[in-house]
Formats: structure tokens, C-alpha cells, sequence
């Protein structure tokens, strides 16, 4: 009994040993985990020190302001141009509506509200992805990711990048609230097209902002971030669509919308309505106010930080000019019939099925004119295609031609020149036109402030920057005549004085000179008042000598604020003189200013991104003559709009004045008038100095234009008047002057 107590403990050793050892492997083995994870660590920390060295401080994102728009408005605040590298409109969180943040956090980060910068679960996803297809680093960024990418990392895809990425993001959700992290990210996104951020994307693709995006619209922005090129609703509008419907999915998966809502937004159009940049409103304007701008702030001040620049003018009245210009330009051109000379794109080595002219870049409504593309030319009608747009051009469209088929004058591939009447997708109607060459310029100013409320510098900026508003040195013709009427009645002479309009030579040092009427005939004895009604060439040479010769009229001229060079010969009264429009319609500001003329200012106030006043610009006025003489002077120039050159101005049925000029050989046509508010120029010609054409005077070919501005300008002014001229004195007896002297002469003009 004894012997088995004592051997039962033998049977059980091995059991003992075998725990033992179970025992010993655990420990060695926990051992070496703990090595190997230390090791782990310890690479990891060297990794994180290495890629942390040169890695961003967030804490500069407290400060950040991104690149933005400089904008330029108008008088009543609306936006008529920008400046931008990237085109971005900062926007507070509030400003994003609830459709698009549900949107963009259903379709690019689900879990945005709950992680702390990093979605674990998509990024080992991805790291698996990754190595089981032996690719580089996917994607699984969260928002707060990406974020740090845009703002701190390069574009590559590679490990180090990622882990960089994946830093600076647990830093910004450490220091940032996640409203504070959705603007960052909504004011930095690219969009495609250079627009930086969704307020930018709704003006740009929708043209409203982004308070008012609807479901379908605020899906198919926040399917862009991802390839904002791939997924363009302008260049790719099938992929677009399905990337929309896809985030429309992803929101009602989410119960962010019904399946009601969901339904209705798949089933509607991409409904663009892509607005360009505003710089097509005004051209000429903008860029002058651009060059302007970076002269005294700097090209990186105006591009990069959200200037504020209020600007003189006014929208409708810019829309007006251009229009008035465009449709002027057009009647000259149908006057004058077809010259053909079109560029053929085949000819020139284009493709019809690629082939896109800049005009269908910008925005194209109804009265636009833009370069079509003909794609047929048949017997009867020919088929035009402009941007999305089609049209006909049948017998009405090319009659003024004198064609009657288009295959007698068009081929397949023209560019043709056409006027938009009707948008209606493959339906819309057009008017055949051409462009010969013929310029056009006009120039607006508020004749209580100076203010450049419309500026045409030509036909097309795309085609020529050139500014023929304020660059060109043209021939003024007979609209230089004011100056000699002023300066008699300051020497005491009345608009009831007469002067002989009779044949009559100059004797000149180079020979004699005998001067010319418009229309070769004399009146005899007439007025001052009728001589400049009618534009009468001898009369105001003769008036010219009677004041004290051209240098006395130049003077004059100088006071006006004509800066342009003035030789000293008589054919200057005649407006034998290069001057620009502005300077001319600036000086004619001084007639309904009672002698006061304004300098023309085209900035009111410069301000900061935050508001801060950086410039602030008032009205300038230079005192010219005597409130007595420019009031003569208003009433004597009214009678050139009642009963003179520029008679077709009375059908405005408005107080209005202003004076007709046509130069030798009809290179120049201007018409420069004034209404008790406002002062337009209008000038006509080519840019070489060559003939318009028999008869293209300035009543021709000028004045149908400024009537048309200011058929729109005059609008709410119905009440308004000059003030009545000075009585003439009881005693006063008419002059006759009848002179002649011995001057240099080469020119007239009517």
C-alpha cells in the first residue's frame, strides 16, 4: 500500500514537464512579440520623426486666406469683372446649404462627424488594396485628408505623402471643429475650369450661389472633387450625369433624402447654366481698370487678394453701348453689301468636328454676335453651328446679300459673322452678317460726377485689346466747331450774330486756299446760330479770324481739356485735329455743366479683402467758361439736334444737344451729345485711316448709335432740363462778320 502512495506521484511528471515547457515557449514567444513590436514601434517612430521634419504647422491655417477673386462692380454693386489666378469665392459655413454638405459627406467621407481625421477601416482597406495589387497608395482620404493636401502636400501618390498626409490631418481636427474643417475644404476644392471652392461652382456652372443650389445641382457639384476634369458637366455631360445619379444614391442610402427625391433629381437635366467670366460685360473698361490696378498695387495684390474695386459704371447702360455699337456697326455693314473674304477652317487645315472659336467660350444670349461655323450649304437655306447651338440661314437671312442661295457665296467650313436672335437649342435663328473691318467706340459719362458709365473700345476685345475709346488720336471733324462758337460769345458775340456764307480764298504762304461746304452750295448772310446748326465750313473759318485766329480757338480748346497735340493752322476749326474720344466727350461735358467740365473717373473706392479703404476716389471739375456762355452755348447746340446735322436725335422727344463730325474723304464719323445728365460720344471708322464710304457721315453713321444708347440711358430721366440761356440784352444790335486772313490750309469737314 505504501509502494503505491509513493509511485503515484510518477505518474503525473510529464504532465508537470509538459506545462513547464507550454509554460517557457508562451514566455519566449510573448518575448519576442514584444521585440518585434518594439522594433515595429521604434521604425515607425523613425519613419513619423523622418517625415515629420519638414511637415507644415497647421496652426498657419488659423491665419490662411487662399488665393481670391478681385472683383470689380458697378455703381449699383454688381459684380462687371475679375482678377484671379484661381477663381474662389470665400464663403462662412452657414452659407453652404444642408443639400450640399449631405452631398459631399455622403459621397467623399461618410464617417466625417465621427473620426478624428483618419477613417482606419478605409485606409487599411486601402493599404490592402494596395499591396494586393502591388499598386501605389489608394485613396480612402477623408475630407480632413484631402484638406491637408490641397493646402500643405504635393499631388504625388506615394507612402511617405500619405503618411504626411495622415499627420497633418489628426493636427487640423485636433486644433479645428469640424464646421471650421468643412469651409477650409469648401473654399479650397478645384472644381474644374479654374473654379476654386462651391460658391465659385454654383456662379460658374449655375449662375446663382450656393444658398440656392437645388438637390440635383448640389450632387453634381459634389461629384466633382473626385476628377473634377473627368466628371466636367461642360466636356464629359454623360459621365457627369451617372457621377451625379451616383451621389444622389449614396444620399438616400444615407437617409439624407427620400427615395421620392431621389427619384425627381435622377430624372432631371444636368440644367446648366455656365456663366463666364463678367470681364465679357465691360472689356475695355476692365482692362483698363486692371492695368491700373497692378501699376499702383502690384499684379500679385490684384490677382491673388480679393481686391474690392467700385467701379462708375453702370450695367444696363454698358449693355446698351454694346448692343448700340454691334447693331450700328451692322447697318453700316449691310449698307455698304457682301464682301465675302470668310476664312474656311477646312482650307485652313481644321477639323469640322473639333473645331471651337473663342466666341462660344463666353456667354451667348439673344442680340449676341458671334462667329458660326458652317457645316452645309444648301440651294436653299445653310446650316450654322455656335457653341450648343444651331440655326438656318435661309432667303430672309441672306437677302440683304443680293444672294439667292447660299451655295452661290458660302462653303462647307466658312466662318461666317451672324446676330443671334433666338436660342433654341438646334432651332435657334440667327441674321447673317459680316465684319469688313469698321470700328466703333463710344464713351458715356455722368455729367455730375464724371463717371465712365459705359465704354465700348470696339467691335470685338478678342479680336483687338486695342481701346479706341481712350487710345485712338482720330480727325474730330466739325465736332471740333463748339470750341470757336465759345470762344465768340466770351469775346461778346451772340448766337444772332451773322456771317457770310459765300465763296471765299484764304491767301496762304504756300498759295491761295479756297475752302468748301459739305455740299458745295452758300447760304449767304446767316446766324452763328445757324452756321453751327448746319455745320458751315466757311462760316467758322470766317468766325475763326474774326476772335483772333486758330491760336485763339486752340486755346480754348486747351481749357476743355484737350491734351492731344494742335498745330498751329487754320484747317484745325475745321477739326483737322487727332483727338480722342474721351478727351472730346469729357469737353463737351462743360455745356450742360454750366461751364464746368469733370474729369472723367472710372474707380470710386479700392477696398481690401476685410473692408479696409485703400483708395477713395471724388468727383474732379475743372472750371472751363463762364455759366452765361455754356448756357449760349447749350441752346445753340440744341438747335443742331432740332433743326440741324443732327435733327434724327429730336425723335428722342428729350432736352438734348451735341454736334455731328465728318472728316475728308469720310475717314472719321463721330457724334458727341449731351443730355441734361448725360454726356455720350460715338465714334465710326477703320482703324487705317481709309474712306467709309460716299456720304458715311457722322449723322450717318455715329448718330444711330448714340441715339440707341440713349434711348436706354434717358430711361427715368423724363422730368429733367437745361437751364434757360441768358436774355439777350435789350440794346444789343447784331454783328456781321466777314473776314478773311492769311492762315495755312489743307482740310474742311461738315
Amino acid at each position: 500500500m505504501k509502494r503505491a502512495v509513493e509511485e503515484a506521484p510518477s505518474e503525473t511528471q510529464p504532465a508537470a514537464e509538459t506545462r513547464g515547457t507550454g509554460r517557457k515557449l508562451l514566455s519566449n514567444a510573448v518575448f519576442i512579440i514584444l521585440i518585434v513590436a518594439a522594433a515595429v514601434a521604434g521604425a515607425l517612430s523613425g519613419l513619423l520623426l523622418v517625415y515629420s521634419t519638414d511637415l507644415p504647422q497647421v496652426t498657419e491655417l488659423e491665419t490662411y486666406r487662399p488665393s481670391t477673386i478681385t472683383q470689380l462692380y458697378d455703381d449699383q454693386d454688381r459684380v462687371v469683372g475679375q482678377f484671379a489666378l484661381q477663381h474662389r469665392v470665400i464663403d462662412k459655413y452657414d452659407d453652404f446649404p444642408k443639400v450640399l454638405r449631405d452631398a459631399l459627406i455622403s459621397t467623399e467621407d461618410k464617417e466625417f462627424e465621427r473620426h478624428w481625421g483618419v477613417d482606419v477601416v478605409r485606409v487599411f482597406g486601402a493599404a490592402w488594396r494596395d499591396i494586393m495589387q502591388d499598386s501605389r497608395a489608394q485613396g480612402a482620404s477623408t475630407l480632413t485628408m484631402q484638406l491637408a493636401r490641397n493646402l500643405f502636400l504635393s499631388p504625388d501618390r506615394n507612402f511617405r505623402r500619405k503618411i504626411q498626409e495622415v499627420m497633418l490631418s489628426i493636427q487640423i481636427e485636433r486644433r479645428f471643429t469640424k464646421p471650421q474643417i468643412f469651409t477650409l475644404y469648401a473654399n479650397q476644392i478645384y472644381l474644374g475650369h479654374g473654379v476654386y471652392g462651391f460658391e465659385a461652382g454654383a456662379n460658374f456652372y449655375f449662375n446663382k450661389k450656393a444658398k440656392q443650389l437645388t438637390l440635383e445641382e448640389a450632387a453634381l457639384l459634389a461629384g466633382l472633387p473626385k476628377a473634377p476634369n473627368a466628371y466636367s458637366p461642360i466636356n464629359n455631360p454623360e459621365r457627369s450625369l451617372r457621377r451625379r445619379n451616383l451621389v444622389i444614391n449614396n444620399m438616400l442610402e444615407d437617409g439624407k433624402i427620400t427615395a421620392a427625391e431621389a427619384q425627381r433629381a435622377k430624372s432631371a437635366p444636368l440644367g446648366l447654366n455656365v456663366h463666364a467670366e463678367p470681364n465679357d460685360i465691360a472689356p475695355n473698361f476692365v482692362e483698363e481698370i486692371r492695368q491700373y490696378l497692378e501699376k499702383k498695387y502690384g499684379s500679385e495684390k490684384v490677382h491673388e487678394s480679393g481686391l474690392r474695386v467700385y467701379t462708375s459704371l453702370n450695367l444696363e447702360m454698358q449693355q446698351a453701348a454694346q448692343q448700340a455699337v454691334r447693331d450700328g456697326l451692322a447697318t453700316y455693314e449691310r449698307r455698304h453689301g457682301w464682301k465675302g473674304n470668310l476664312l474656311n477652317i477646312i482650307a485652313n487645315g481644321d477639323s469640322l468636328a473639333t473645331y471651337r472659336h473663342v466666341d462660344w467660350d463666353g456667354s451667348i444670349a439673344a442680340g449676341s454676335y458671334v462667329h458660326a461655323l458652317l457645316t452645309d450649304a444648301g440651294l436653299v437655306s445653310a446650316t450654322v453651328h455656335f457653341g450648343r447651338y444651331q440655326a438656318h440661314l435661309g432667303p430672309a437671312e441672306i437677302k440683304w446679300t443680293r444672294y439667292t442661295s447660299p451655295q452661290q457665296f458660302l462653303a462647307r467650313g466658312d466662318l461666317v459673322y451672324v446676330k443671334v436672335q433666338e436660342l433654341n437649342g438646334s432651332d435657334s435663328r440667327v441674321s447673317l452678317e459680316q465684319e469688313s473691318g469698321v470700328q466703333g467706340a463710344l464713351l458715356a459719362l455722368d455729367n455730375s460726377t464724371g463717371d465712365v458709365k459705359a465704354m465700348v473700345g470696339g467691335r470685338d476685345f478678342e479680336q483687338s485689346k486695342f481701346n479706341r475709346a481712350i487710345q485712338a488720336e482720330r480727325q474730330v471733324g466739325s465736332s471740333f466747331k463748339p470750341y470757336i462758337y465759345t470762344a465768340a460769345i466770351d469775346q461778346g458775340l451772340t448766337p444772332d450774330d451773322t456771317v457770310l456764307d459765300a465763296p471765299i480764298t484764304f491767301n496762304t504762304p504756300s498759295g491761295p486756299y479756297t475752302p468748301h461746304n459739305y455740299d458745295g452750295k452758300f447760304e449767304g448772310v446767316i446766324t452763328f446760330r445757324r452756321a453751327l446748326a448746319h455745320s458751315r465750313n466757311i462760316p467758322a473759318l470766317k468766325v475763326t479770324e474774326r476772335i483772333g485766329g486758330i491760336k485763339t480757338v486752340i486755346d480754348y480748346a486747351r481749357k476743355f481739356g484737350i491734351t492731344s497735340p494742335l498745330p498751329m493752322y487754320l484747317p484745325v476749326a475745321l477739326g483737322a485735329a487727332d483727338i480722342t474720344l474721351v478727351e472730346q466727350t469729357s469737353a463737351f461735358t462743360t455745356f450742360p455743366n454750366d461751364g464746368v467740365r469733370v474729369v472723367p473717373r472710372m474707380i470710386r473706392k479700392v477696398t481690401d479683402y476685410d473692408g479696409r479703404v485703400l483708395e477713395e476716389n471724388y468727383p474732379e471739375v475743372r472750371d472751363v467758361v463762364s455759366a452765361r456762355t455754356a448756357r449760349i452755348m447749350v441752346s445753340m447746340l440744341r438747335e443742331v439736334v432740332q433743326h440741324g446735322t443732327g435733327a434724327a436725335a429730336s425723335k428722342l422727344n428729350h432736352p438734348l444737344g451735341g454736334k455731328t463730325g465728318t472728316t475728308n474723304d469720310f475717314t472719321d464719323a463721330w457724334f458727341v451729345g449731351f443730355s441734361p445728365s448725360i454726356t455720350c460720344g460715338v465714334w465710326v471708322g477703320f482703324d487705317e485711316k481709309k474712306t467709309l464710304g460716299n456720304k458715311e457721315t457722322g449723322a450717318m453713321a455715329a448718330l444711330p448709335i448714340w441715339m440707341d444708347f440713349m434711348r436706354v440711358a434717358l430711361q427715368g430721366r423724363e422730368s429733367e432740363d437745361f437751364a434757360a440761356p441768358p436774355p439777350t440784352p435789350p440794346n444789343a444790335v447784331a454783328q456781321k462778320v466777314d473776314t478773311a486772313d492769311t492762315v495755312p490750309a489743307d482740310g474742311e469737314s461738315h
